[in-house]
């Protein structure tokens, strides 16, 4: 028990130390005056911007002071609200490509021929139906998150084990059975690899959203900063977009690890091995 925690401990340890030797490097470059402040500022002095921007503690960044939570929860719920609707129509249909053949030879050649669009060239169309709010990130957002997670989910369902198919048929499953008990529960470790995927995406699309057709959000603050030079603040948005992708991604990779305890379980014996 005691060794575990030990190498709990240096597994946590060691995931810091190339952060940190980049902050300390990039401080000491900025404090020697190779790295010019006007391009890129010191560490410290995002920490202040960054700090100012979320607690209001000395007014340098303006009118963007104090906001940090409201900029903060506009784009998580924008993100949320499109991931959220990827996640359940990419699933669905994924899932009902993979398993019927006439979904398949109707749906996925039209869907594959939208595949390659980039989601920002829908930026134009969004603003025309939408307008400007929160509905054409909604929707880029869905744009950027659906397509990762209908293809693992279809490759999922394909990569059943046949046998286990064969078996439950064999056993007098109906076909619906089958799809519940067998192929979803197969499908999962695929699906959830999607999600993970679809997540950076969602936030990445969001961010782009936000410069072109939404007056608020993270991705906002980030590009007004740009046009007044304030690079500490650009730099403390990219932070902020990293720090709460990295949580949303952290958060499903816990549900995952409830979801799918069974591998686990597996990979744990396999390493042992």
């Amino acid at each position: 028990m005691s060794m575990n925690w030990l190498v709990s401990i240096r597994d946590q340890r060691d995931r810091f130390i190339v952060p940190v030797v980049l902050i300390l490097a990039w401080e000491c470059l900025s404090r020697s005056g190779w790295l010019p402040a006007s391009l890129l500022p010191a560490p410290s002095t995002v920490c202040v911007s960054w700090a100012d921007w979320i607690f209001s503690t000395d007014q340098s960044t303006q009118a963007n002071s104090g906001r940090w939570i409201f900029d903060a929860l506009s784009s998580s719920l924008r993100v949320f609200a499109g991931y959220a609707i990827a996640a359940f129509s990419g699933i669905a249909l994924g899932v009902a490509i993979g398993w019927w053949r006439w979904v398949e030879r109707t749906i996925e050649p039209t869907l594959q021929m939208l595949r390659p669009v980039p989601p920002v060239s829908w930026i134009p169309l969004a603003i025309i139906w939408f307008g400007i709010a929160n509905k054409p990130a909604i929707f880029l957002v869905f744009l950027g998150a659906f397509f990762p997670v209908l293809m693992n989910a279809i490759h999922g369902v394909k990569t059943v084990d046949r046998n286990l198919i064969r078996a439950a048929s064999m056993m007098g499953a109906s076909e619906s059975q089958i799809l519940r008990f067998v192929v979803l529960p197969a499908a999962l470790p695929s699906i959830f690899a999607g999600l993970r995927i679809a997540i950076g995406s969602a936030w990445m699309l969001t961010v782009t959203a936000e410069m072109v057709a939404v007056k608020s959000g993270l991705g906002y603050v980030l590009w007004d900063s740009y046009y007044f030079m304030r690079f500490d603040l650009v730099i403390a948005a990219m932070t902020s977009i990293g720090l709460l992708g990295f949580l949303t991604d952290w958060a499903i990779k816990l549900v995952m690890s409830r979801v799918l305890h069974w591998q686990h379980g597996q990979t744990v014996q396999g390493r042992k091995h």
